[in-house]
Order: structure tokens, then C-alpha cells, then sequence
């Protein structure tokens, strides 16, 4: 199948995932519908006349291809077509599948065990923190565990940020073409998961941002994985239509439950409640009714050098956290170094790497002996 033709059927406007595939599954020679309009009848005889409409002025669409190729190229980027090896086994099980995805990361899509982890887009203090223990978790049942979410506010963003810091590969499906990322804010978190994991997304160049492409781009985040973690969600939103996709693929489905009167805990009380996700507490959970088996890591200890240059920001922190066994949350960090935020963050993430401060869980941090 020519991965030229292939991008341009996606480009048709009024030809969705499933018509493409039926139209792949009848042509094995996608060419033949652009180069010989007039034996379209024969090549679909199963067509309804507006198909056959949409696809007698192929043109503009065969150029667009061109150019989104070109794009692809410059840009050292994939782009897979449904049926290739390297096309996401689970994802194309789905009968909505794309017949095109396009990809910037260095990931395998089809790692032994993908969770998608999903939920509401104004987390609380207590959804981010159970987002955060679960993710450490799974690092240490599975190391290369590949984990799933939408590059969106609140759970999404937590998801993909304690990944990077777990070293966990991440994948943000995205609901618009990869010349950009959305939201803004985002960004730098983008960049590094296309180093440690990767951005999808079906929408070609220039797509413009549509409520109805996050609904969408919802399935792809629902078919990639083996089972989707709703860990906080009101009683609508996008997460629960994610859950209710994994449902509709035959895919494992779980939430972690909250207090009832709680805003954000309501949708996943909800969908326990209905028998359409099982309640889980904690990763080893997760593992166990899925029947997984942890894995061991091989990461190995880091070994501290004698002494070790730190950046003014980074001593500050290690003073602010010497003789404290408890350790100390980055809310309580920031207030006692009066840094800001974000700096307390990278320096943070500077002494884990060089093997000067631990994180402990419940959001605290503490200084390795």
C-alpha cells in the first residue's frame, strides 16, 4: 500500500477511520483510486453514490500528501500505516483504527504492557498524588512499562511528568498535526517525552484545534493499551468517554475510587458502581488482576561521588532538607528556600540525578545519606 495515497484518503473530507479501512481492505492497490477515477464502481461496487462523489476530485488531496511527507522527512519523523510491523498491534485490532499515524519519539508501541492513564483536567491535591504513588509503582513492578495519557491538563500532564521523572517511556497521543503542541504550556514536557517516549496522533499539519479531535483522538488513547487507569474524574468528561471506549474494545478498564461528596471522585465512583471498571488501590492491584508478573530491575544504585559540585540552588535545597528523616514536600521546600516553584523542581530533579536526594512518596523528598 503507498503510504503517499494512503495519507491522502485520510485527507478526503467525509471519510472517517472506518470507511478508509473497508476501502483498504476491498483496493489492495490504493493508487488505482487516484490514477483511474473512472473504474471507481468497479474497484467499490459496494459504494454509495457520495462515496463515490468524495472520491472523483482527488487531487488537492494527493498534493496535501506531498507536502505532509515532506514534513515528515525534514522533520526525522514516522509515519505508520495500519498493517505495518511497527503499527501498534493493539490499536489495530480496533475497527476505527487510523489508517495513518504519525509519530515523533523513539518508543516501542508495542511494549509488553501499556496502561493509558487518564482522568479529570482540574486534578486535586489528592489526585495528583495518587497519579504520582501509582506511576512509582508500576516502575518498580515493570521498568519498561510504556505509560499512555493525552498530553492534557491536570491528570494527563502529572501522568506524563512521573513517567520522565520515573523513567518510565511516555506517549502523549495529541488531537492535532505534531507542528505543534497544544497546550502550550506543555511544551518542554513534549520535548522531553519525544527523548523518552513519543507524541501520536492521527491529524496531519495545520489541523486546527477542534473540541470534536480530543473525542476522537480518545480511542486512540483507549486502543493502545492493555487496561485505562481513570484516576479522578467528574460525572462527565473526557476521561469517562475514554473508559467507555476500553470498555467498547473489550479492554480492562479501572478507577480509583474517592470519597462520595467529592467533585473529581464522582465519575470513577460512578463507573465502579455500574460494574464498568474494577477498583483498584494501588499498581500491584492493577498487576494482579490483570495477571502480570512484576519484572525485575535490573536499575542499578547510584554510587555518590566524595564531593560533588552544586549549583547555589541545588545547596539551598540540601540544606533545607539536612536532618529531616521525614523529609520534606516541595510546597514546604519552596517556603524555606524561598525559591520559586519550578526552580525548586529542576533542582530537584538535579539531585536525583546525582544521587543526592530521594523521593519518598505521600509528594516527599529526602537527602540521601
Amino acid at each position: 500500500m503507498s503510504l503517499l495515497h494512503a495519507i491522502a484518503l485520510t485527507q478526503i473530507h467525509g471519510i472517517g477511520p472506518a470507511t478508509a479501512r473497508k476501502i483498504v481492505e476491498q483496493v489492495d492497490d490504493l493508487s488505482l483510486l487516484f490514477e483511474h477515477s473512472h473504474e471507481l464502481p468497479e474497484l467499490l461496487p459496494e459504494a454509495s453514490e457520495q462515496l463515490l462523489n468524495l472520491l472523483n476530485n482527488t487531487e488537492p488531496t494527493l498534493q496535501r500528501a506531498r507536502e505532509e511527507l515532506d514534513f515528515i522527512e525534514k522533520k526525522n519523523m514516522r509515519c505508520i500505516m495500519l498493517g505495518d510491523k511497527d503499527y501498534p498491534v493493539r490499536l489495530q485490532d480496533c475497527d476505527d483504527a487510523p489508517l495513518v499515524l504519525y509519530f515523533c519519539g523513539n518508543v516501542d508501541l508495542n511494549a509488553k504492557h501499556i496502561v493509558s492513564i487518564v482522568g479529570t483536567r482540574h486534578a486535586t491535591a489528592y489526585g495528583k498524588d495518587i497519579c504520582s504513588h501509582f506511576i512509582e509503582d508500576l516502575h518498580a513492578l515493570d521498568p519498561s512499562m510504556l505509560i499512555v495519557s493525552g498530553l492534557a491538563y491536570g491528570i494527563d500532564i502529572c501522568a506524563h511528568r512521573e513517567a520522565l521523572r520515573q523513567g518510565l517511556p511516555t506517549v502523549g497521543v495529541v488531537a492535532h498535526g505534531l507542528d505543534m503542541i497544544y497546550p502550550r504550556l506543555h511544551r518542554q514536557t513534549a520535548v522531553e517525552m519525544t527523548l523518552h517516549g513519543g507524541l501520536l496522533t492521527e491529524y496531519p499539519t495545520h489541523t486546527t484545534i477542534e473540541k470534536g479531535n480530543f473525542v476522537q483522538r480518545n480511542r486512540i488513547v483507549a486502543g493502545l493499551a492493555d487496561a485505562t487507569v481513570v484516576v479522578e474524574s467528574a460525572e462527565r468528561g473526557g476521561s469517562l468517554i475514554t473508559a467507555n471506549i476500553a470498555n467498547s474494545y473489550g479492554r480492562e478498564v479501572y478507577a480509583f475510587p474517592g470519597r462520595t461528596n467529592d467533585e473529581y471522585s464522582k465519575g470513577c465512583n460512578r463507573i465502579i458502581y455500574n460494574n464498568l471498571a474494577h477498583s483498584i488501590r494501588s499498581a500491584q492491584d492493577l498487576f494482579e488482576l490483570m495477571g502480570w508478573q512484576a519484572v525485575s530491575s535490573t536499575k542499578q544504585p547510584v554510587q555518590q561521588e566524595l564531593f560533588v559540585k552544586l549549583a547555589s540552588e541545588e545547596q539551598k535545597i540540601i540544606n533545607c532538607l539536612s536532618g529531616s528523616d521525614e523529609g520534606k514536600t516541595t510546597s514546604e521546600i519552596v517556603a524555606e528556600s524561598g525559591m520559586s516553584f519550578s526552580a525548586v523542581s529542576i533542582a530537584l530533579f538535579e539531585l536525583e540525578s546525582k544521587g543526592l536526594v530521594d523521593f519518598i512518596g505521600g509528594g516527599r523528598y529526602r537527602k540521601i545519606r
